[in-house]
């Protein structure tokens, strides 16, 4: 027997002692286990912010990022790594400012709104209307606030499973609702479950027709002219700079663990690369990158990879859109091959649920999910997840089933896309409890025959 060859075979007799064959429960608990140990998820996320930091599409961080994606999937052994690039609108902020003017002088701590438009170099300076929710500025007439600053101090409401957000973020919207109803210029409260001053961006989605500059005050600010305003009159100086670029680059970035027996049916999984630029990242969304690019790394270091192919995206423009698109038009002509997708794009905190396609849940092949999961906390929930993430949209209206492993978002919403977006709050534990649970979930998934597309016999 040749040397080499009696090496090798050593080798994964010793892996085997502490991995067990895949194909069987006993290697995804070892995965599971070995995950709540393993640093790679951390080390990535702590690169990711120290060295690259704020990333959003069209800046000099956003294009190093490119070149830090790609080293870290070789240098993680992932195969058939791409780079595809799309071309997409980007907006970059200027110099930003407002100010109490009457009757009690006070600088205010805002943040433009991505893809507002600027104000004109002097500023702008105008009374201000405060209004308790967006309903309220919905219901207003035509030209009922000409010539005035809209103020909507809605808060937003905290929950476990995040849906607080998407009731209150209808505001960030409402630009041209403003417009239309003579205003100047529209700012909100942030989207935030928070009470630090810091204020909280994103993008504006939507708006069509006249436009005005748009930004979010921190929590305390707008409930700070709340309470002016119903003292009397107020006024503000508002100055905002902002530039736009309709052709900047994005990438979607893509690496593999190659199936070793049906390499040509594939499991699309991964976090969105971009983020905001006040914070580094770091839960929106480094930390998705980096729990599912180490739950894929960690089942590719097994001696014998799961059945299908497991490939890992990082997908470069979430938060002002089209990675889904392109990904989409990038990939129409494998979707009946995608058997499965999902994202992580809801910070680091502790997974408690999977949830997996319609009628999947009860599927005899998938029983032993549930006891996989158990010691991470986490359920199989019995209801399908309605939407997969931003970056899977685009594939999940094409017909590919997704899946979803719900986080506890009762303090992601603190941080969101503000400038405490940052590596220290995110728990290092809990990080790896992600990984653990989607390393079970992907192996399981990858090992198996389920056609997720039929819905399961019961």
């Amino acid at each position: 027997m040749r040397k080499s060859l009696l090496i090798s075979l050593l080798a994964a007799a010793c892996f085997s002692l502490t991995s067990p064959a895949a194909g069987d429960v006993r290697t995804a608990a070892a995965l599971r286990d070995r995950a709540l140990a393993d640093s790679t998820a951390w080390n990535l996320l702590e690169s990711l912010t120290t060295e690259i930091g704020p990333r959003p599409v069209g800046s000099p961080a956003y294009n190093r990022a490119r070149g830090w994606a790609v080293a870290k999937l070789k240098a993680l052994g992932f195969a058939n790594i791409r780079v595809e690039p799309f071309v997409k609108p980007s907006w970059s902020r200027g110099a930003e400012s407002a100010e109490v003017v009457k009757p009690y002088p006070l600088r205010l701590s805002i943040i433009g709104l991505g893809g507002s438009v600027p104000t004109p170099p002097a500023g702008i300076e105008a009374p201000i209307v405060v209004l308790n929710n967006y309903s309220e500025l919905l219901a207003a007439g035509n030209q009922a606030f000409r010539g005035k600053i809209v103020v909507v101090n809605q808060p937003m409401t905290r929950t476990e499973d995040g849906s607080g957000y998407g009731a209150a973020v209808t505001a960030r919207n409402g630009n041209g609702e403003a417009a239309k109803r003579g205003a100047v210029a529209y700012l909100i409260r942030s989207i935030s479950t928070g009470t630090a001053r810091a204020p909280h961006t994103g993008a504006i989605w939507g708006v069509t027709g006249p436009q005005i500059p748009s930004a979010a005050l921190g929590v305390p600010d707008a409930d700070l002219l709340a309470r002016m305003a119903a003292r009397g009159p107020v006024r503000l100086r508002l100055k905002m700079a902002s530039s736009a670029n309709p052709n900047s680059t994005a990438w979607n970035i893509s690496g593999e663990i190659r199936g070793s027996v049906r390499p040509d049916q594939v499991i699309v999984v991964g976090g969105h690369f971009d983020s905001w630029d006040p914070g580094t990242g770091a839960i929106d969304d480094g930390a998705g990158v980096a729990i599912t690019t180490a739950a894929a790394a960690l089942i590719g270091r097994l001696p014998l990879h799961p059945r299908r192919t497991i490939r890992l995206v990082m997908w470069g423009s979430e938060e002002t859109g089209g990675s889904s698109d392109a990904y989409l038009a990038a990939h129409k002509g494998e979707i009946a091959k995608i058997v499965l997708a999902g994202e992580s794009d809801l910070g680091a905190d502790r997974a408690y649920a999977v949830m997996l396609p319609e009628g999947s849940a009860k599927a005899p092949a998938l029983a032993p999910l549930a006891a996989l999961l158990a010691p991470l906390k986490v359920f199989v929930a019995p209801d399908a997840p309605k939407h997969g993430g931003s970056d899977i949209e685009g594939l999940q209206k094409a017909g590919v089933p997704v899946v979803a492993v719900n986080q506890d978002a009762s303090r992601y919403f603190d941080y969101h896309h503000s400038a405490d977006d940052t590596l220290d709050i995110v728990d290092r534990s809990q990080l790896q409890q992600n990984v653990a649970a989607w390393a079970a979930l992907l192996y399981w998934v990858a090992d198996g025959t389920v056609d997720f597309r039929t819905k399961p016999a019961h």
